[in-house]
């Protein structure tokens, strides 16, 4: 004889419901929010371009673009060696860089805060590495979490940044700045 027992349509009326997979847990809910909130918490940190028309780095050719001037030039000086004191190839003319703006490089900003004294930063945010987008008003910005620097010593003015852009060293050299 046998234990089963014949089963009745009486019997899976009343039955609870079959449930396939595994069930959710209080650990699983949280954890899920949790993702779905920091999803929401980046895309918040912005991606948007700016449509301001401002320089914004290097133009289709790779020729540095003058940024926070009004009249910016093509920043292309030829490029080439000086042959004068060792300097070095030409990283800019000095008639491109606009007394309290500055230009972007391929890998530097060079700025002239006041006639004639040019300063040159590393183009990398010291927030997330983001390349710094532009020279506007007295400041080195970085788009990509509104972070700000000055252009005379690359210290943070603003946004989530907190230290400093890291400082290069430029020379003047006849009519263009190099490396020093």
């Amino acid at each position: 004889m046998t234990d089963v027992q014949p089963a009745h349509d009486t019997d899976r009326a009343t039955a609870a419901p079959v449930r396939l997979g595994t069930p959710s847990t209080r650990r699983g809910l949280l954890a899920g929010a949790g993702a779905l909130g920091a999803t929401a918490l980046l895309a918040a940190c912005g991606t948007e371009q700016p449509t301001d028309g401002v320089g914004y780095g290097t133009g289709t050719g790779g020729e540095p673009i003058p940024a926070g001037s009004a009249n910016p030039g093509t920043g292309n000086d030829g490029g080439g060696d000086t042959g004068n004191s060792g300097g070095g190839a030409a990283l800019a003319a000095v008639a491109d860089i606009p007394v309290g703006g500055g230009i972007i490089l391929a890998t530097m900003v060079i700025t002239q805060p006041t006639e004639g004294e040019f300063k040159a930063f590393d183009k990398k945010c010291t927030h997330q590495g983001c390349p710094v987008t532009e020279v506007n008003n007295g400041e080195i910005n970085c788009k990509c979490h509104n972070s700000s620097f000055s252009i005379e010593d690359g210290s943070p003015t603003g946004g989530p940044a907190r230290q400093a852009l890291a400082e290069k060293q430029v020379k003047v050299d006849g009519d263009n700045i190099v490396e020093a």
